[in-house]
């Protein structure tokens, strides 16, 4: 990399450069690797088994990148399904709530050996000190849909979809997840913590539009054969949350690129954004010829990053789609970021859209020929721009309303009146 394109260091990475800071944040280290044992040995010692819950996997004809947890969970849940005590409170007929903490408190099982059983052959891998699987096999498989088994030391096989790219495929589709699919509406800092411990996921709110946009999308470029990847800051933990999310409101399937919480060597806390420019970068090496529509939104490093990206892998991006936040939406998310210019002026063979809606970011696409044009959404747009102008609750004068509803009466009396002079003849 060139010396004058290396990201700076941040903020959180010159805090733990002082001596003393680094000292807190090893002792921390151990701290969490203690609790972590001491966890699993009380664990054990309720007959818990150890569990890989698997994620979805992506891959070409030649390799595979394989996602999974090692995890602790009571040999009942495992047996049955569901919880060993069934909740009284609510009914049978009834779908229970689901709340992403329930995921926080199960023990994850750090350098774990777990087995990856793929197209009839076996493979041995550790998880790492979160318990985190993420490792690359190189498989000969056949474009599709398909599914291997992870199995852990205690002889727990779990099923794992995988999807592999066909050869032929040259486009893909990269989305961020916080404020470009979902909006919760809340200050960054209690953001994370709020969608992980409180809410639940039925009442997430999915941003108006982006569902259509992105089946647009798959549609233009391959029903079967799109790779769809969801790349957030989002912890592991609430994986199978989000999954339900995302097929609740009808977004295409695909995998999930997350990351694990918690203190590492070098600082307290990971790092959000070289989770994802790591995580990009490694899409563009395992696909390399595949060109990604990077779909992110304006109030977080979303620019940046996929301006970084276009810039040091051009031929790996089709273009850039910026979700643009409220005016609220950007004051609870710490402000707007103001770095697509930029980036825009530097690199002008990466096309940018940017839009407040999925349908307007539709029509800004169909605009540079991504996707066709589309009539519905243009009125959408409209609809939505004279909703957003208008400060008035009644859209139309008092006396304007009285007239409109004068006519209104009277065309519908009209008929009565013809039926009745019908039947009186």
């Amino acid at each position: 990399m060139n010396p004058k394109h290396r990201p700076r260091r941040t903020l959180g990475e010159l805090i733990a450069s002082i001596p003393f800071i680094r000292v807190f944040v090893n002792n921390a280290f151990r701290v969490e690797d203690s609790i972590k044992r001491f966890r699993m040995r009380r664990a054990r010692e309720r007959g818990h088994l150890e569990v890989v819950e698997t994620y979805t996997g992506i891959g070409s004809n030649t390799r595979v990148r394989v996602l999974g947890r090692v995890q602790m969970i009571p040999a009942a849940l495992r047996r049955t399904g569901r919880r060993r005590f069934p909740t009284l409170l609510l009914r049978r007929n009834k779908e229970q709530l689901v709340r992403g903490w329930r995921s926080f408190v199960r023990v994850a099982v750090p350098y774990s050996q777990v087995t990856v059983h793929i197209n009839g052959s076996t493979h041995q891998f550790e998880s790492d000190r979160g318990g985190i699987i993420d490792q690359t096999i190189e498989v000969n498989l056949e474009p599709g849909w398909h599914t291997i088994h992870l199995e852990s030391v205690d002889g727990q096989i779990s099923e794992a979809p995988v999807f592999i790219k066909p050869k032929e495929q040259r486009y893909g589709i990269v989305s961020d997840i916080d404020d470009t699919v979902m909006v919760t509406s809340l200050p960054r800092p209690l953001l994370a913590a709020w969608n992980t411990f409180v809410l639940d996921e039925h009442a997430r709110v999915a941003v108006p539009g982006m569902n259509v946009l992105y089946q647009r999308l798959v549609s233009k470029f391959g029903q079967e054969t799109t790779p769809v990847v969801y790349l957030s800051t989002g912890s592991w933990n609430v994986a199978p949350t989000l999954n339900r999310f995302l097929g609740r409101n009808l977004y295409p399937f695909g995998p999930l690129l997350l990351t694990d919480w918690g203190p590492v060597p070098q600082r307290l806390f990971r790092s959000g954004t070289d989770h994802k420019r790591a995580n990009l970068r490694r899409l563009a090496e395992d696909f390399p010829d595949v060109k990604w529509l990077l779909i992110g939104d304006d109030g977080q490093h979303d620019e940046k990053l996929y301006g970084e990206f276009a810039r040091d892998f051009p031929d790996s991006v089709l273009a850039i789609a910026i979700r643009q936040l409220s005016n609220t939406e950007s004051v609870l998310a710490g402000g707007r970021a103001s770095t697509s210019a930029r980036w825009r002026r530097h690199h002008r063979n990466v096309p940018w859209v940017h839009g407040p809606n999925g349908a307007k970011l539709i029509q800004e696409l169909a605009r540079i020929g991504i996707l066709d044009p589309d009539p519905a959404a243009a009125e959408l747009v409209g609809l939505s721009e004279s909703l957003a102008n208008t400060s008035r609750a009644v859209p139309f004068p008092p006396a304007e309303v009285e007239h409109e509803y004068k006519l209104e009466l009277d065309q519908a009396h009209e008929p009565d009146h013809a039926s009745g002079a019908t039947e009186a003849r």
